[in-house]
């Protein structure tokens, strides 16, 4: 069974920033709703960019990457550009075998 990921917010800053971050195993339970969180915040928010701190991830499967991604192309269908930052090892592991550094704004990672 697996903790509720939560989704922590900061206010927009005045250039357009906003900072999200996630807490928690992200999963099939929960994928979902985070998914729809960060769309819906990058559509009614005024943001133009929008940074997800994945530093305190514990788990991240397969499920929620694609709903990573799916958010990801949400904002970018509202001019909005999503940059995963921080990734935890779990995150970073992931983002590793799928080859998705580049789609979420990471360098390439090691």
């Amino acid at each position: 069974m697996s903790r509720n990921t939560l989704v922590a917010y900061e206010p927009v800053t005045p250039d357009g920033l906003l900072a999200a971050a996630l807490d928690g195993d992200l999963d099939l339970d929960c994928a979902d709703e985070v998914r729809d969180s960060l769309a819906s915040a990058a559509r009614g928010t005024g943001c133009r960019r929008l940074h997800v701190d994945v530093s305190r991830l514990t788990f991240i499967d397969s499920y929620a990457l694609g709903a990573l991604v799916s958010a990801r192309n949400s904002a970018a269908a509202e001019g909005v550009t999503l940059t995963l930052i921080n990734p935890s090892q779990p995150v970073r592991k992931a983002i590793q075998v799928t080859g998705l550094a580049d789609v979420f704004g990471l360098p390439p990672l090691d």
